[in-house]
């Protein structure tokens, strides 16, 4: 057992919170599950194991039951995608906040204001600012309300309490951008499942992991495949991930006659599937437009597999720069960087050890036991 994980089980042992009520807007099994429900997964099921009983909170997922009980908590899954959020504080104001000791709110985009309506001990985790993202994703009255709500009501609500998000660049902007001063940064764990092995392409292969929506501009991206393609003759590309933006890219792949050599991969693949592409990838590449963290970045890492990224916060602190990858300048072609890590044996070996000693600081269980250790600080804080 680590040295966390025994600290984790003596500090819940020793706690005056037992019982734990999580809300977030989507489950791990939802079919648009990202990175931030595999975050909430990986410390929930460590708090599980070290004692607490967690019940979590999030909107239906279509076709699966409306209660499962995963990795040892619970997670009750109702309501509509904008729906989940009312019916979550009305039972908070009306019955069930009483029968929990401690609430930690996933803020995606739109919170639940739990200040407004839990007194006990709070922990938000909030992965990044949405800024722009409104307007990509939804219709422009919405886009309009969704981002009054982010950045000029809810921020009232959450200035007394404790927020953790991910790294220092995402960390400055959720101070810069919603005024909330009490900001901890708690990096992201890596599985020990990722780790080096397999083997590795003959051909260049560069992989790009993502839910197929705007916000990950996988367009874009496409658009320098081809533009390494003109430099690199052999080289190839999969893009991994599900979303409603599919039909669009696979009509932009087949337009630009690249169905050869971009390989759009066929819904969710298996855990030993992704762990097989970061292993034979040469390179993980993402042109995102907001991340928390980019978790793709720091598993291909596990895998000694670098990156080129768009420097953008949250890719600032998963990749660190000329040593375990390359951050590229926003406005600046990612296919450039991408070429020349390709092409240069020496730079592509130098950034793999970088890569894999990168990873290797990120534990799982560091931070399940940091995230607790705020809420207990809450709770300790707060006793009369």
């Amino acid at each position: 057992m680590s040295t966390s994980k025994e600290q984790l089980r003596d500090l819940v042992a020793s706690s005056s919170v037992k019982k734990v009520r999580v809300l977030a807007w989507r489950d791990l099994d939802d079919p648009e599950a990202g990175g931030s429900e595999l975050h909430m997964d990986q410390f929930l099921r460590r708090w599980a194991e070290a004692g607490l009983h967690i019940d979590s909170r999030t909107s239906a997922v279509a076709g699966q039951p409306s209660r499962v009980q995963r990795h040892g908590y619970f997670a009750e899954r109702k309501g509509g995608r904008y729906q989940v959020f009312p019916e979550a504080m009305w039972r908070g104001f009306r019955r069930d906040r009483h029968d929990y000791d401690a609430l930690v709110e996933i803020w995606n985009g739109i919170p639940f204001f739990g200040p407004a309506w839990f007194r006990g001990p709070r922990l938000t985790l909030l992965h990044h600012v949405h800024q722009d993202m409104w307007t990509m994703t939804l219709p422009a009255p919405l886009a309009k309300f969704g981002w009054w709500i982010e950045r000029r009501l809810a921020p009232i609500f959450y200035r007394r309490g404790i927020v953790s998000t991910l790294s220092a660049s995402s960390a400055q902007e959720v101070e810069e951008l919603l005024g909330l001063r009490r900001v901890v940064v708690t990096p992201v764990g890596v599985s020990d499942f990722f780790c080096p092995g397999g083997v590795r392409s003959p051909d260049p292969l560069v992989v790009a992991v993502g839910r197929l929506v705007p916000v990950k501009r996988f367009d874009l991206l496409i658009e320098q495949f081809c533009r390494v393609r003109e430099h690199v003759a052999n080289a190839r590309f999969v893009i991994v991930g599900e979303g409603y933006l599919r039909s669009d890219l696979e009509t932009q792949i087949r337009a630009a006659g690249a169905e050869q050599w971009i390989s759009l991969m066929p819904g969710r693949i298996s855990d030993d599937e992704l762990l097989d592409l970061y292993r034979s990838a040469w390179v993980v590449t993402s042109h995102s437009l907001r991340e928390g963290w980019g978790m793709s970045i720091t598993e291909a890492a596990a895998c000694a597999t670098p990156s080129v990224v768009v420097d953008i916060a949250g890719h600032r602190d998963a990749v660190k720069d000329n040593e375990s990858g390359i951050l590229v300048p926003e406005g600046r072609p990612l296919a450039d960087s991408i070429v020349k890590v390709l092409s240069d044996d020496a730079l592509l070996a130098r950034l793999r050890h970088g890569a894999l000693d990168y990873a290797a600081t990120f534990s799982w269980d560091a931070v399940a036991l940091r995230l607790f250790q705020l809420l207990d600080e809450r709770a300790r804080a707060l006793k009369p």
